[in-house]
């Protein structure tokens, strides 16, 4: 076998013997190593995935379970917090209504506490089931504490619309009664009438009180008595407030007793400035005498 090279731009020629078994051993050991190399990597390829993946990162595979429960566990906590929400706007209303100084009744700030600092590690032995046992237990509870508390603040409540509710005194700060209940001289016809409340005479704007805590049923004008305000009291009683010459309140407010509703005028049919006063039981007219001058309820 002879090979020509190049050699500083000359061709150098020279021939290269090599004996048959030299050229076969070449060839074989040749063979060979390919064989090793195209054998290595068909089994490269044949690996099974579960090797496959011990030379790879591993990533970490979720946990569905756990995930689920801390979700759970999650809105537990946030129903658990509404409730306590809940329970000291409560709290803070019974304490008004009883008044006891926010000082001495604080539902939000936590109690005093204290005691030497431990540094061991603390364990639970609850389970993850258990706890959610305990949660739900607790919420329970707290829904009963929250209908108790409902139950004593309208019992309360009631208590002191009742006694809110209670007619009595007069409905003007400054005036005279100028007008009784009963028959009188009309004063346009100067016929003798039925007068169906009282009429209280004073300076024009003066204001005009509620004479008990109620729901306002009526305020507009209506024929006769000009601008008026009705109050519903509950337990059949109402009270009108006539002639006014504008109003504080409208239909469907809750005012409370001693509260300016309107101020006085002379709307209607009137002579001047005044508020005629009516009470109704049952949707009847009543004479209002005696609850003008009997004390309130404490």
């Amino acid at each position: 076998m002879s090979l020509t090279l190049l050699y500083r731009g000359q061709n150098v020629r020279f021939s290269l013997k090599l004996s048959k078994p030299r050229w076969l051993a070449i060839v074989g050991g040749f063979a060979v190593v390919s064989g090793f190399i195209i054998h290595a990597v068909m089994k490269s390829e044949d690996v099974p995935e579960h090797l496959m993946s011990a030379t790879q990162p591993v990533q970490p595979v979720p946990n569905t379970t756990n995930d689920k429960q801390i979700v759970a566990l999650s809105a537990k906590i946030a129903e658990l917090q509404s409730h306590v929400l809940r329970l000291n706007a409560l709290g803070e209303r019974l304490a008004e209504e009883a008044d006891i100084p926010k000082e001495e009744f604080n539902m939000v700030a936590l109690p005093s506490s204290g005691g030497p600092l431990h540094q061991e590690v603390l364990t639970s032995d609850f389970s993850m089931t258990d706890l959610t046992n305990q949660l739900n237990n607790l919420n329970h509870s707290l829904i009963q504490k929250e209908n108790q508390l409902n139950l004593l603040e309208s019992l309360a409540l009631g208590h002191h619309i009742e006694n809110m509710s209670y007619l009595s005194g007069r409905p003007i700060g400054k005036g005279w009664l100028s007008s009784y209940y009963g028959v009188r001289k009309d004063p346009f016809t100067g016929k003798p009438t039925k007068h169906k409340g009282v009429d209280f005479a004073g300076k024009e704007n003066a204001e005009i009180y509620a004479t008990g805590s109620g729901v306002v049923s009526y305020a507009g004008e209506r024929w006769g008595y000009g601008n008026l305000v009705e109050i519903d009291h509950g337990t059949g009683y109402k009270t009108r407030y006539a002639h006014n010459k504008s109003h504080l309140v409208k239909i469907g407010d809750v005012v409370s007793k001693g509260q300016a509703i309107a101020k006085m005028g002379s709307t209607g049919r009137s002579t001047g400035p005044h508020v005629h006063y009516e009470i109704l039981r049952n949707d009847k007219q009543i004479n209002p005498t005696k609850y003008v001058y009997r004390k309130p309820k404490t």
